[in-house]
């Protein structure tokens, strides 16, 4: 019999289960986790909140497994996490000191920050990819938590949620700022993936892996790299301007540029190699980055 994961509707129900007072407030709270009382047995097979969650992780006892290997986040960090994801307490991880902000949907609801806080890619990102922070950072997000918790523990009132809620957009945009500041200042880590990427691609496409598989998917090149889709799609903005299908997309039509200069092999026969299953597909594609049709670049390039 498959065990389920353990489902938390409520925040009540999760301070219960992390040995905690009930929240102040039913849809927003924050948990020290330095102060939790949990058997991490209870949470083995993993859990699924019906909330969302943003915790800042002063420090970790152990490592975290990142692929094929181990990264040292010791100095601690953030992750965030939206509603109905499965989450797995990793042995790695069963220890840490910090803090966890629980929003539940329904609090922010009546505000724009309910269609807004779906922008924010880090909610889609894994664990291994966690924001990092400066001193100065550490600061300055802890100073947001802190608003947050002196709300929660001395002004519910009818100001409260809108105060909160400016707090909320506050951490999320600082949030955003110092992930943008992670992806430029981890240029070794961030460039190697790049590298890993061309290798696959180039790989995928040389082998004809595309003729037998298909077009290679977002969710392919991300799971072969061992990260979140919106990661590297965020990454790659960072980096080259573009998202990871976009960025597909110029080495698929680099391939077929190489191909169409060949001249042996007819505009379908390519179309197929490079994974469309109709050659008007790859026509398509193929004019809307160059501006031009297959047979169009073919007869430029011969004329040259």
């Amino acid at each position: 019999m498959k065990i389920k994961p353990k489902v938390f509707n409520t925040l009540a129900e999760l301070h219960k289960a992390m040995g905690q007072p009930s929240p102040a407030h039913p849809l927003i709270s924050i948990i020290n986790y330095g102060e939790a009382v949990f058997d991490p047995a209870d949470f083995e097979h993993g859990t699924i909140l019906d909330f969302y969650k943003i915790s800042f992780k002063t420090s970790f006892n152990g490592k975290i497994k990142y692929g094929h290997g181990f990264y040292d986040f010791e100095a601690g960090g953030m992750s965030f996490v939206a509603p109905g994801q499965l989450l797995k307490l990793q042995e790695e991880e069963a220890d840490y000191s910090g803090l966890s902000l629980h929003i539940h949907p329904d609090f922010i609801r009546p505000y724009s920050l309910n269609a807004t806080i779906k922008q924010f890619g880090f909610f889609n990102y894994t664990a291994s990819e966690a924001l990092y922070l400066s001193e100065k950072e550490k600061e300055t997000i802890l100073g947001v938590f802190s608003n947050i918790q002196q709300e929660l523990n001395e002004r519910i009132d009818a100001f409260s949620q809108d105060v909160i809620i400016t707090q909320i957009e506050l951490l999320l945009h600082y949030s955003n700022r110092f992930y943008n500041r992670q992806f430029i200042t981890r240029k070794a880590v961030n460039n190697d993936l790049l590298a890993k990427l061309e290798t696959l691609l180039n790989s995928y496409f040389n082998d004809e892996k595309a003729l037998l598989n298909g077009l290679p998917t977002v969710a392919f090149v991300a799971e072969e790299l061992y990260v979140s889709p919106r990661y590297l799609s965020d990454l790659l903005r960072n980096l080259c301007g573009q998202n990871t299908q976009q960025f597909i997309h110029d080495k698929l039509i680099e391939k077929a540029k190489e191909y169409l200069t060949a001249g042996n092999l007819s505009i379908s026969e390519i179309a197929y190699k490079l994974g469309f299953e109709h050659p008007q597909s790859f026509n398509k594609l193929f004019r809307k980055k160059t501006n031009c049709t297959p047979v169009e670049f073919q007869q430029s390039f011969y004329k040259n």
